[in-house]
Parts: structure tokens; sequence; C-alpha cells
């Protein structure tokens, strides 16, 4: 089943204009002219067909990879929400993580809240890329999956205001 890596990454809000998804992949080329390029792929957990957060790395077109960080969804908050929400136990294989089995027309990392591994890629491409992130234009503004929250129902009161 497909991950909907397109739209999890457009969840990110990740600012670079010279990028491209590529299967479950995202390439970026934050500093423009430069050789090094960005890499997220999801990374997978000892259980088939989950994944425990993101991958980047850093890669040079003729030397291969220079650098690479783990960045768990549990480390930074994505699914704590969604968990507490549902009531999923720590040490389970749902907890924290995601699985390639879903409802019907809702993406597998359903619940998700991006804002802490927005922040972590952010820190890592200012070392690596720095003045990358500022330089580009953010390509949205505030597209973050957050749990909908049903609106408070307005209750009337007997007695007219004047």
């Amino acid at each position: 089943m497909s991950l909907q890596a397109p739209e999890f990454f457009a969840e990110l809000c990740l600012p670079f204009h010279d990028h491209a998804i590529v299967g479950n992949t995202y390439y970026a080329a934050p500093t423009p002219g430069a050789p090094l390029r960005m890499r997220i792929d999801f990374s997978r957990t000892i259980y088939a067909d989950t994944y425990g957060g993101l991958r980047l790395a850093v890669v040079h077109p003729d030397r291969g990879e220079i650098d690479a960080v783990a960045l768990s969804f549990l480390d930074h908050g994505t699914f704590h929400r969604r968990d507490e929400a549902t009531n999923t136990r720590p040490n389970t294989k749902q907890y924290g993580t995601f699985d390639t089995y879903h409802r019907p027309g809702r993406p597998p990392w359903e619940g998700a809240v991006t804002t802490g591994l927005r922040d972590a890629i952010e820190q890592y491409t200012a070392v690596w890329f720095p003045g990358a992130w500022t330089a580009s234009a953010p390509n949205c503004t505030a597209g973050r999956t957050a749990p909908t929250v049903p609106a408070v129902p307005v209750a009337r009161s007997g007695a007219r205001a004047r």
C-alpha cells in the first residue's frame, strides 16, 4: 500500500523549491548550485510495513552519503496526541509509529503532528545548508495535520441582551 509520501512531505511544509519526490523518498537541493543534496526517507521499524520516523541524509554526487540522522516520530511527538486519544500503550507496535494499513480515503499517518519533525529538519539543514531555509520562500503557511477538535456549542441563555 502507498505511504502517500507526497502528501506527508507537503504536511512538513519544507521550503525548498528545487525538490522531487520519487516513490517514498524526498530529494532536495537546498542550496542552488551547490553539489550537496538532501534525501529524506521513512525509517522502518523491526515490524513489517511499519515506520518509526524519518532518516535524513546529506548526499554528494561523487562521494555518496556524507552524513545521516534518524528522527523518530516518538522523540518528536508526531503521534503523541493520536496515541493518547486512542489509548495506545507504550512499547507496542503501534505506539509512535504508523503502518501501511489504514482506513480507506485516509493517509496511513493520520493524526500526525509534524511541527517537531519540521523543526528538527530545519535545525539539521542549518548545519549542512546554512541560510538555505531562510533563502527559500515557504511553500505553505500552516498545513500541519492536527486532530480536529469539535467546536464548543454555543448555549443560548434565556435572558436577552439589550
